[in-house]
């Protein structure tokens, strides 16, 4: 892995209550392709929050005519990045959104989601946050989606691996 630009994830969803569920899930990959995905909610998953919408913008109604099922995502994150390890800046609510598609699909997830922390040494968590509102304002990105997102957190961690 090249730890200049370590795999990426961030998800967005559908509230921060423990009744959420992933609606989207970006990636940032190691050669700086980024990559998302929109997930049409499963009958059972109806917990819904405007103001996550509102920071999102992503509607329901997008989510279904759009989204792919849960199994389409699971499948093309195996597919794409089995035996790889994904580093999240969130990871406290990532990994259990990316655990609650999975066990959905009914499908074994191939690969790993760590705290991003694990990878960052002292001097990188100093400066972290100051130089992702930099980046944030210097990339003049104007969706909050998720493959944006995990652009910011891999560029962030490009930077300041390397002050």
């Amino acid at each position: 892995m090249d730890f200049n630009r370590p795999y990426i994830i961030d998800i967005e969803a559908s509230s921060l209550s423990s009744h959420s569920y992933p609606i989207e899930i970006g990636l940032a990959l190691e050669n700086g392709e980024r990559i998302c995905f929109l997930i049409r909610p499963e009958n059972d998953w109806t917990e819904w929050d405007k103001a996550a919408e509102n920071i999102h913008h992503i509607t329901q109604k997008t989510l279904f005519d759009c989204g792919l099922t849960v199994k389409e995502v699971a499948k093309k994150l195996n597919n794409r990045l089995k035996g790889k390890t994904l580093y999240s800046d969130g990871w406290v609510v990532d990994k259990p959104w990316i655990n609650r598609l999975f066990f959905a699909a009914k499908i074994d997830m191939e690969f790993e989601v760590s705290p991003i922390e694990l990878i960052l040494s002292e001097k990188q968590m100093n400066i972290w946050h100051s130089t992702k509102d930099r980046i944030l304002m210097e990339s003049n990105l104007t969706r909050h989606r998720a493959s944006n997102d995990a652009w910011v957190i891999q560029e962030t961690y490009r930077v300041t691996a390397n002050l």
